[in-house]
């Protein structure tokens, strides 16, 4: 099994939100919170009992969903079929083994032979998202979308494809699934594609609502960002628009970034927290990528799920990421309120585009929040040749946010 070293310090009792009396937006986003999820109380974030970036006191704007995950937009189901096996050199086709696969259903997996109204958008195209020129075409998601390893995207289509036909026999869909990928070749035996088709049907079979599990599982599990350990994060957003509420949520796979372009809150973490390099003993030192996948319940057209996509690089800016030649920054974007059908023809009901900005915000604030998330809850990971990601320390990034006045709660 891979080492984890536990960095955190003792934690406190953190305020889920902070709304200034001049955010009139804020404000109304928090009455409608109540309505959206049914609760009892007007606090939109619950705390699951990992570890998250905002229980660490680092604050970020915007009124988080329920979970602060992308399964606040229902019926949205993530899973995960995490791989970890072996230690010490690597032998191609034993091990270690440090991957894994994600899955995302916008329609949770009973309903996933309906399609969905989605766009994608490549910020740097270092990478692979297979499926993306049809979802560009037609304007819809069929399918799932699934999260892996670089050499493991073969298998994982081929499997979405047999899961699919076989749960839903004659359908006319999952013939070109969505599957991108990210470089775990520093941790993991890469060449020894141990991601097979029964490790995608768990992932699938295994989906769910609530609580995401985040850092090192599924198909961030080798990964790392700004020279630490990663993998997958996530985050939402409650946004008001006269009377409705609506939920934009985002799911990370971080694998991208140098050390000092770090930045936390504001802060140049990474400038400020420069030892704890990654130990790698051989192979490429060079950056990986970052996959973003996007869900609202907004009624939206595909052109206008590209530009929330869009919106994605900004958030992933707002962390110090730059997008290097060698980054594959792919982002896809997807609406679960489908039109409706009748008398033969589609009807959509969507928003307008000058009412589109509070949508775009939360785009860029759950994705920058999701990447930090990803960081917070991954620990540290040896691998092969005892190659060796070093988790972020909870307690130095409060001691480096604390002293620019970055923190948030009643003890700093």
């Amino acid at each position: 099994m891979a080492t984890a070293v536990d960095t955190d310090d003792d934690l406190v009792y953190i305020p889920l939100m902070r709304v200034g009396s001049a955010n009139i937006f804020a404000q109304k986003a928090m009455a409608l919170t109540f309505l959206y999820f049914h609760a009892v109380t007007a606090v939109a974030y619950v705390a699951t009992g990992a570890v998250r970036a905002r229980d660490l006191g680092i604050p970020f704007d915007g009124v988080p969903g329920e979970l602060n995950a992308i399964t606040d937009v229902r019926p949205v189901e993530v899973g995960h079929t995490t791989l970890i096996k072996g230690e010490g050199k690597l032998i191609v086709g034993s091990g270690p083994v440090r991957t894994g696969v994600t899955s995302i259903l916008p329609l949770g997996k009973n309903n996933s032979d309906t399609p969905v109204p989605a766009a994608v958008f490549s910020f740097n195209g270092n990478g692979e998202m297979t499926g993306s020129e049809w979802v560009d075409e037609s304007g819809f998601l069929e399918g799932p979308v699934l999260f892996t390893n670089t050499h493991s995207v073969g298998v994982v289509r081929d499997a979405v494809i047999e899961w699919g036909t076989r749960k839903f026999p004659g359908t006319g869909v999952f013939s070109l699934p969505v599957v991108g990928e990210t470089w775990d070749g520093g941790l993991n035996d890469i060449n020894g594609f141990h991601v097979k088709k029964e490790d995608v049907f768990c992932a699938l079979d295994d989906a769910k609502g609530g609580a995401v599990d985040e850092g090192n599982v599924g198909g961030g599990t080798g990964n790392r960002a700004f020279g630490f350990k990663a993998g997958i994060g996530t985050a939402s957003r409650v946004v008001a628009k006269s009377d409705a509420a609506f939920c934009v949520g985002v799911l990370v796979q971080a694998n991208m970034g140098s050390r000092e372009n770090l930045v936390i809150a504001g802060v140049s973490v990474g400038k400020e927290i420069t030892d704890l390099q990654p130990v790698i003993q051989r192979g490429p030192k060079r950056e990986g990528s970052i996959l973003v996948i996007v869900a609202t319940d907004a009624p939206l057209l595909p052109n206008q799920l590209k530009r929330l996509a869009k919106r994605a690089a900004l958030g992933v800016a707002r962390t110090g990421a730059v997008s290097t030649n060698s980054s594959g920054d792919l982002f896809i974007a997807f609406s679960t309120a489908a039109p409706a059908f009748s008398d033969g023809r589609e009807h959509w009901a969507t928003l307008k585009n000058e009412d589109l900005d509070p949508l775009l915000a939360a785009t860029v604030e759950a994705t920058e929040e999701a990447i930090i998330n990803s960081l917070v809850a991954a620990k540290t990971m040896r691998g092969i040749n005892d190659n060796t990601f070093f988790a972020l320390p909870h307690d130095r990034l409060r001691e480096v946010l604390g002293k620019y006045n970055r923190l948030v709660g009643k003890e700093r």
